[in-house]
């Protein structure tokens, strides 16, 4: 394999993962755009999601009497990983947002934090805290097509996360643009007090952005729960974010799809190129020190709008 190839090897592996960054994202920018909270329990959210889709997966056989293998338990599953999502995301709404419009930011910060912990261990105390395998019946091998043609290694089940997670993203992305809720979220987003003044329902607009983000947050769960396991450690996926949201921008659905992949890129070719000469290890922090050069820089994001204060 020549250095070309290599490196376009590289770079496509991490525009691929930056995709599935760009995916979990996607459910803080929502949450954000909304309301004007920065949601810690996303990670969380992913973790119940995926942890559900398995763990109805083990209880259906036995309450259906369905065959462990069978296509329909599958969808079966879905459908009540789904609304369990669906549910969680409009109790919080409903029982924590609502109650706290108008508080300071910092207080709907530490609720989300406390959120997140409920969560986590809501999820442990109905399903069980050992880790679980997720099959989405994709395998992860080499796509032979691209290998032929191109030299290149291009697994088949991070192609498929990586459609799923576009596809998803660029789908909101336009939904938000375009349609009739899309154009009340954003005057939400501008001004609270002016979308009330003009009849906007603020209750509704957030309780329908709070079910997508739990969807968002199964479809996450499924693609990451497939990749790493059902475990614990997909509570951190919120962490993987934050450098995706400083990059992009908080409020930007098109800036976290951009900064997902330049987190994804960089961090692979700073893997790659940058590790052997530290030891290795650059993975898991260049992404945030590249946010944090964009803090000194640009600290809106490369798509977020700057904001004038008056002194």
């Amino acid at each position: 394999m020549s250095e070309l190839q290599f490196f376009a090897e590289v770079l496509t592996g991490g525009l691929l993962s930056g995709l599935l960054y760009a995916l979990v994202a996607l459910g803080f920018v929502l949450i954000y755009k909304a309301s004007g909270v920065f949601n810690f329990a996303q990670g969380a959210m992913v973790f119940f999601a995926a942890l559900t889709y398995v763990g109805c997966l083990e209880k259906l056989p036995r309450w259906t009497g369905l065959a462990a293998d069978s296509v329909l338990l599958v969808w079966l599953a879905l459908l009540l990983a789904l609304a369990a999502m669906l549910l969680l995301a409009l109790a919080i709404e409903r029982l924590v947002l609502r109650p706290l419009v108008n508080q300071p930011p910092q207080t709907l910060f530490m609720a989300t934090i406390g959120l997140a912990y409920f969560i986590e261990g809501l999820a442990q105390g109905v399903w069980g805290a050992n880790v679980r395998g997720l099959e989405l019946g994709i395998q992860d091998v080499p796509m032979d097509w691209v290998l032929d043609h191109t030299g290149m290694i291009v697994s088949r089940f991070d192609l498929f996360a990586a459609g799923v997670a576009a596809t998803l993203v660029t789908g909101l992305a336009l939904f938000f643009r375009h349609s009739r809720v899309g154009r009340a979220l954003r005057a939400v987003a501008d001004d609270h007090q002016a979308a009330l003044s003009v009849g906007i329902p603020l209750a509704t607009i957030w309780r329908i952005v709070w079910a997508i983000a739990g969807f968002v947050a199964l479809v996450s769960g499924l693609i990451w729960g497939a990749r790493n396991g059902v475990q614990f450690a997909l509570t951190y996926t919120a962490l993987k974010a934050l450098p995706v949201l400083i990059l992009g921008g908080f409020e930007s659905v098109p800036g976290a799809i951009v900064g997902g992949l330049i987190v994804g890129a960089s961090e692979k070719l700073a893997e790659v190129y940058i590790g052997p000469w530290v030891g290795g290890g650059v993975e898991s922090w260049f992404p945030y020190m590249l946010a944090l050069l964009f803090l000194l820089i640009r600290p809106e994001g490369l798509f977020g709008e700057k904001h004038m204060d008056r002194v």
